[in-house]
């Protein structure tokens, strides 16, 4: 007897199980295509956004501050559409991630150059006090142990000032400028010439180190969710100071911006250079830093000066009673 034959056992359903499989893998890929798609689109849209400039003045201000993070984000979408062999998505990917490259290695990257051991320094620090509740005597402290010659003092209250002035700041910085209506003050070791103002000009004065006399500009711009527009119309007034004041010229402060902001980068494109990235610490965070368990992830509290200075340090300081973090800079008199 002769008959067709046939196989049974574990291995005829072997085939089957094989294209399930596949079928599996192909619906898990499509919805992985999908997820990375839309996961890219936002790293993407940051990217057109700071291209375009399309922050200036409007909403968008506020994602574009998390565009470090969108390019980790990107990197790692690069590496997911590399496996899933998705060859458009990952030359999207790609491109995306070169520009974010393009524009945020430079700031890991100190600038190397090479300043006189004879040159004249000046120590700055800048503090925002949180509405007056930083502690003064930690304040104080700071001045004292940094040898500091310059500060400024952001959301300074009449309370903080006198509280500071106990604390022994009269006797370390006695000289100061402020401007009635103004949150914002100086305070020096040095001699102190006030060029005089008004609450909606910059607070700012000049002091003489080495024979060179030396424009400090305290910043404490509006915040751009409170109103982009007068944020981004607090700029134009740093940018003519700027243009006013080139060569040896420092803003420092809380500028609610970092270095992709478009207002951030007009205002530097005056000639002036941020410390931090001249330093290679572009990403050293200075808010917020009153969060019990998240770190400070942005910079937004700058050390800014002109050709006629070059950084020699930066460091960041926590204070209790303020959400920034404190900044301390020495720079080199040099041009």
């Amino acid at each position: 007897m002769t008959g067709v034959a046939t196989e049974h056992g574990p291995m005829a359903g072997a085939p089957v199980v094989a294209r399930q499989g596949r079928r599996w893998w192909r619906v898990l890929r499509t919805v992985l295509l999908v997820l990375c798609g839309i996961a890219l689109a936002g790293p993407a849209g940051l990217a057109v956004v700071r291209l375009g400039g399309l922050d200036d003045g409007t909403d968008l201000a506020m994602p574009v501050a998390g565009l470090p993070y969108a390019a980790a984000a990107t990197l790692l979408l690069v590496a997911v559409a590399a496996v899933l062999r998705a060859r458009w998505l990952t030359a999207v990917a790609l491109l995306v991630a070169a520009l974010q490259v393009w524009w945020l290695v430079p700031r890991l990257v100190a600038d190397g150059g090479a300043v006189p051991a004879a040159a004249p320094r000046l120590r700055l620090a800048t503090s925002n006090a949180y509405l007056g509740q930083v502690d003064p005597r930690a304040l104080v402290g700071l001045v004292r142990a940094e040898r500091i010659d310059v500060l400024a003092v952001e959301e300074l209250s009449p309370g903080l000032a006198s509280a500071l002035d106990r604390a022994g700041l009269a006797g370390l910085m006695p000289y100061r400028i402020h401007r009635d209506g103004s949150d914002t003050s100086l305070y020096s070791r040095l001699p102190l010439a006030d060029p005089g103002g008004t609450a909606a000009t910059p607070t700012a004065g000049e002091v003489t180190v080495g024979g060179h006399a030396v424009r400090v500009v305290a910043v404490h711009t509006y915040y751009p969710l409170g109103d982009s527009r007068r944020w981004a119309a607090d700029f134009d007034g740093l940018r003519t100071e700027a243009r006013r004041h080139p060569g040896r010229t420092v803003l420092l402060g809380d500028f609610n911006a970092t270095l992709d902001h478009a207002p951030m980068r007009a205002l530097l494109g005056n000639g002036l250079t941020d410390t931090h990235a001249e330093l290679g610490r572009g990403f050293a965070g200075t808010w917020p830093a009153d969060r019990p368990v998240l770190p400070p992830v942005i910079q937004i509290d700058h050390v800014l000066h002109g050709g006629g200075l070059t950084a020699v340090s930066v460091a960041e300081h926590t204070l209790p009673g303020s959400d920034h973090r404190a900044v301390v800079a020495e720079l080199a008199v040099t041009g």
